[in-house]
């Protein structure tokens, strides 16, 4: 009876998980990929030059757009080696199942304004 009731509970809960917005913020996922393919094409970004491992990727906006799938904004920013930084903003559209279901558009931040303490 308790293996019954757990698991009607644990299928209670999966479509609100499934609900939420697809997890394609991490450094090794698309948009990142992406985006440090883009700028290595444009002459931007030299992988021999930067600290991939201090790579950050921030979802900034995630907009359910259709069924499963999703409008995604990320604001990532590579480190390099020297200590300076290339920040780019990348979107793509993305589901549960893929992140990859567009290509990615790449815009480079020239200039960031942090907010006054």
């Amino acid at each position: 009876m308790l293996r019954l009731a757990l698991t009607i509970a644990l299928l209670a809960v999966l479509p609100v998980t499934r609900a939420a917005s697809p997890h394609c913020d991490g450094p090794e996922n698309w948009a990142a990929g992406m985006a440090q393919a883009t700028l290595k094409n444009a002459g931007l970004l030299n992988p021999a030059e930067i600290d991939f491992s201090r790579t950050r990727v921030t979802r900034i906006a995630s907009e359910k757009i259709g069924r499963d799938l999703y409008r995604q904004v990320h604001r990532i920013l590579y480190t390099k080696t020297s200590g300076g930084t290339i920040e780019v903003i990348a979107v793509n559209n993305a589901s549960h199942t893929e992140c990859s279901e567009s290509g990615v558009e790449v815009f480079v931040v020239g200039q960031h304004f942090p907010a006054a303490p």
